[in-house]
């Protein structure tokens, strides 16, 4: 029993090591690389950008797609178009769309349901007329000034997939469930992406502030019910040697949900769906990146592999006290070396997340309660291991129209 106990702690943290080195190194090259303000591609100055496409996949979306509309109709020039697939809607989201000043198509298909459809229906019908680059915006989201023409730059100067910075903000007045949410959120779409940046390699695609190159996303494998459809298109795009390239410089706002039952809800999907790829995909890009020596699919295979930051968490600490278990029973100690090297390496790597963007969401006096939000997750990853899974593409509850992005705090104060 002893030798069965000892080698699997050895096992586990052996496997933890190279996800906890991936997720520090992401953390530590955003905060200190990024120093270097390395530019990010863009139009040479005073040439007239092509003409693009923003595509705008919305379900049941009437109460908050207008000022998403507002926000990317000013930044559009005369030969742009607005495009809005309003998908098997049950409300008048299409008229509203209409109103607020998009082209709107309506698709209904009660069987093929999820966001991959809509955007298949849409590209297709932008087929007619294509532009030279597509931007896809969730009808939920607030754009920045200047983000339409930072992604249609970026895009077309590289030839490549182009993701904003998507990030998430928590309601106002808030508990600190929200707080943490968020912060963990500003680690996963703004810290790790910009440390993959400034090391030359690609990221995930992130779902809302996507752009892509014609001539890429209208042969994209787009029609699918998948929970996580964004991050299957980047890792299918990577390996048809179109890597994603992050625009931290584009900034795409959103908030989570306003009720408990949205916000588990929506946290169920992304957190089951990204489970689910690194449990589907990860082994297979892993093993064709070493086949083919190839850096920037071994990157993303890499940090695909490492799971949501409060099961990263949960695994190390169990992972130390198994080892721990192990070396007092009379079992070999160098499970427990190494499991306390990854819980060193992670807690600090946290730290310097949260000295970085995380002290303006959860000051020191909450930093005890992170631990109680971590164990209520406990449930949402049984529920995936037991097969529990939501796939069905549904509206999240929200404040109505109370989507209007905060620039000085959600969005532009971390970053400074």
């Amino acid at each position: 029993m002893t030798a069965f106990v000892s080698l699997l702690s050895i096992a586990v943290a052996v496997l933890l090591a190279p996800l906890v080195a991936v997720f520090a190194a992401e953390i530590i090259a955003a905060v200190i690389l990024s120093r270097r303000k390395r530019p990010v591609p863009g139009a040479p100055t005073g040439i007239q950008r092509p003409p693009l496409a923003v595509l705008i996949p919305a379900h049941n979306e009437s109460s908050g797609i207008r000022p998403t509309i507002a926000d990317i109709r000013a930044q559009l020039l005369p030969h742009d178009r607005l495009l809005v697939v309003a998908d098997n809607c049950s409300d008048d989201t299409a008229a509203m769309a209409r109103d607020a000043g998009a082209e709107v198509i309506e698709r209904t298909d009660l069987i093929r349901r999820g966001k991959g459809y809509a955007l298949d229906w849409g590209v297709r019908h932008l087929g007619s007329r294509p532009p030279a680059v597509v931007i896809i915006v969730d009808a939920d989201c607030r754009v920045s000034e200047g983000a339409i023409e930072a992604l249609a730059s970026a895009c077309g100067s590289s030839n490549r997939p182009v993701q904003a910075l998507y990030l998430m903000s928590a309601p106002v007045n808030s508990s600190i469930n929200y707080q943490v949410a968020e912060f963990s959120w500003r680690v996963k779409n703004w810290l790790r992406p910009l440390g993959l940046f400034v090391l030359d390699l690609p990221c995930q695609l992130m779902g809302s502030g996507m752009a892509f190159p014609w001539e890429v996303i209208r042969t994209a494998e787009l029609a699918s019910g998948q929970i996580v459809e964004d991050l299957t298109l980047g890792l299918d795009l990577t390996l048809a040697g179109h890597p994603p390239l992050f625009c931290p410089t584009a900034r795409i706002g959103s908030t989570f949900p306003t009720s408990a039952k949205g916000a588990q809800s929506q946290r169920k999907r992304w957190e089951h769906g990204h489970l689910d790829t690194i449990m589907r995909a990860a082994p297979k890009l892993l093993a064709r990146a070493c086949v083919k020596r190839d850096l920037d699919l071994m990157a993303v295979a890499l940090d695909l592999s490492v799971p949501p930051v409060s099961l990263l968490g949960m695994l190390v600490l169990a992972a130390f006290g198994l080892s721990l278990l192990a070396s007092l029973i009379g079992g070999s100690s160098i499970g427990l070396w190494v499991s306390a090297g990854n819980l060193l390496v992670f807690v600090s790597a946290i730290g310097i997340a949260w000295l970085k963007c995380g002290m303006d969401l959860v000051p020191p006096a909450s930093l005890l309660l992170i631990p109680f939000y971590v164990a209520r997750k406990l449930k949402l990853y049984a529920q995936f291991a037991f097969g529990q899974v939501d796939s069905q593409w549904t509206r999240t509850d929200r404040a109505k129209d109370g989507l209007k992005m905060d620039e000085n705090q959600s969005v532009k104060g971390p970053m400074s």
